[in-house]
């Protein structure tokens, strides 16, 4: 999940009642025709913009299952979107396994560049769905 999120700046002569304010990376400028006491206060602004790419439970759930089968994991055994492979016990041989049945399962083709960048069942299961989206 990424977000944004920028700070403003207001800059308000003490006795003046025009005030002038920056925010992000616009430049602004201001004048103060007194030239004297100017306060300054920074405000934080809330995020306007969220990106989520998250894939659909059910793929998730059946990637978890994928990581599960093929690293005999009991079903007491915690395994969610969060989970890392390695923490999971997955060697290299098992996680070129846990591809190899990541494409039979959804049918997808993942190139050995995508596949190096997968490091957890939401990342794999993320890829699946770009993947299933590009077809």
């Amino acid at each position: 999940m990424a977000s944004i999120a920028a700070s403003s700046i207001s800059m308000q002569p003490r006795h003046a009642l025009a005030t002038t304010r920056a925010s992000g990376l616009k430049l602004a400028s201001f004048v103060n025709q007194e030239r004297n006491n100017l306060s300054f206060r920074l405000r934080p602004v809330p995020a306007r913009l969220r990106i989520s790419c998250a894939a659909k439970p059910e793929t998730v759930d059946k990637v978890c299952e994928i990581a599960r089968k093929q690293l005999a994991l009991s079903s007491d055994e915690p395994v969610t979107g969060a989970s890392k492979f390695s923490d999971l016990g997955a060697d290299s041989l098992d996680a070129v396994e846990i591809v190899m049945g990541i494409e039979e399962e959804f049918g997808v083709t993942i190139k050995e560049d995508n596949a190096q960048n997968i490091t957890t069942v939401q990342d794999a299961a993320d890829l699946i769905e770009k993947l299933c989206r590009a077809k």
